[in-house]
């Protein structure tokens, strides 16, 4: 029966402060501060109890990388679209 009530103890805690972190990341998008870093650090705690939580920061995750993708990528280099080419 302990150990059931550790357990329980064990996942409220990390459901509080899983929750505290995102509500505070939240709250940074809007004011000064390291908004979306907190939104992933409170998703990861989260991420250790709970399927949801594991399953939106993987996808928040794909999505980051995509767009970093996006942005950072060098473009194709085709040799028929310079000036001055054989074409």
């Amino acid at each position: 029966m302990l150990t059931q009530t550790l357990k329980q103890a064990r996942r409220t805690a990390i459901a509080v402060i899983g929750f505290t972190l995102l509500a505070l990341g939240v709250v940074m998008l809007v004011t000064p501060g390291p908004g979306w870093v907190v939104i992933f650090i409170g998703l990861s705690v989260l991420g250790l109890e709970f399927v949801w939580a594991r399953r939106l920061l993987k996808r928040l995750k794909q999505k980051a990388s995509d767009l970093s993708d996006a942005i950072f990528r060098k473009p194709a280099s085709r040799e028929n679209d310079r000036p001055g080419g054989d074409s």
